[in-house]
């Protein structure tokens, strides 16, 4: 068998595994997720080795709305990560714009290449103008450690920290998005296109509800991520040796915009937000991104893009996490 055969072979024998362990037909994971032989395999001394799309990942039963009643969002899903189920779902596969949830995969790059410990220097590309746009009150010339620089990103969604981020790991932002669309092809987010680190409005920065999925679904295996994307306050010192000497040392405190988090909305009954991020733009709406548990361990990522009132993105995430009982 020559090796494109056997290639095109292994993609159709994993994509039925995936299927057996979620009860999906093959055709629909491949309409959906047909991945670029490149993304998905490597061969090393006639060897071939599957990348990406792990057979315990959540995959749909259906391309239609399941289980939607009482969420008002342009697309949404309920993953439930334990069983490997798509509990409700709507416009999951569809383009969105990901807003501040972008800062799940810079978060991710960050804590999977950086160094928790080194010292990074605020850009003077870190001064954002954009009206309306979330900061963590970082100045050009401020020095804060990388760990400290993650909450900056994760807390008050400040964008200036992400610039921070990208530059610090990729030299400016433009590479830095190149390092963010590898990483999500990785983890067959191949819908997906990220052109900054922040989620700024760009007509070419886009996600999917399923993609972001796969992504957060990859985050939230690492515990410093979890433990960093579900803090609701976080104080930190940062320095800056061009201020005069008594106003060198300072330090900033953040809260988080997470209403589940900082006590603004109640979540289900019997149920625990784990961490999450929010998101929003005039373009992308109000955004929420939810890593959740249950009273019997259950854990399930919940998602919602571009719903149109804040107040309704709350309560349509509550009732979609109380699907997960229906």
């Amino acid at each position: 068998m020559s090796g494109v055969n056997r290639i095109k072979s292994l993609i159709i024998i994993t994509a039925a595994a995936v299927c057996v362990c979620t009860g999906c037909t093959k055709s629909e994971l491949t309409s959906q997720y047909s991945f670029p032989e490149e993304n998905l395999v490597t061969t090393q001394n006639d060897r071939i080795f599957v990348k990406g799309f792990a057979a315990d990942l959540c995959v749909s039963e259906s391309d239609g709305d399941v289980n939607t009643d009482n969420v008002n969002a342009a697309a949404f899903g309920l993953f439930d990560i334990s069983s490997g189920t798509v509990v409700s779902q709507h416009n999951i596969y569809d383009r969105v714009y990901p807003a501040s949830t972008t800062k799940i995969l810079t978060c991710l790059i960050a804590l999977e290449m950086g160094d928790p410990d080194d010292v990074v220097t605020i850009p003077k590309e870190s001064g954002i103008t954009v009206s309306g746009s979330s900061m963590a009150d970082l100045k050009p010339g401020d020095k804060i450690r990388l760990s400290d620089l993650l909450y900056a990103l994760m807390v008050p969604s400040g964008n200036d920290a992400a610039v921070a981020i990208a530059h610090y790991i990729s030299g400016d932002t433009a590479a830095f998005a190149e390092v963010m669309n590898n990483r999500a092809k990785e983890l067959g987010a191949v819908h997906s296109h990220f052109t900054n680190p922040h989620g700024l409005p760009d007509d070419d920065h886009y996600t999917t509800v399923y993609d972001m999925y796969l992504i957060f679904n990859e985050a939230i295996r690492n515990e410093e991520f979890v433990k960093i994307a579900g803090t609701a306050e976080y104080s930190c010192t940062v320095t800056n040796d061009s201020e005069p000497e008594e106003k060198r040392e300072r330090t900033v405190s953040w809260t988080c915009g997470n209403g589940f988090l900082n006590g603004k909305f109640d979540f289900a009954e019997n149920m625990n937000v784990l961490c999450g991020k929010t998101g929003h733009t005039s373009k992308a709406g109000f955004c929420l991104v939810l890593g959740e548990t249950d009273t019997q361990g259950d854990r399930y990522i919940s998602i919602m893009m571009n719903s149109p009132v804040y107040e309704q993105l709350y309560a349509g995430m509550r009732n979609l996490a109380e699907k997960s009982r229906t």
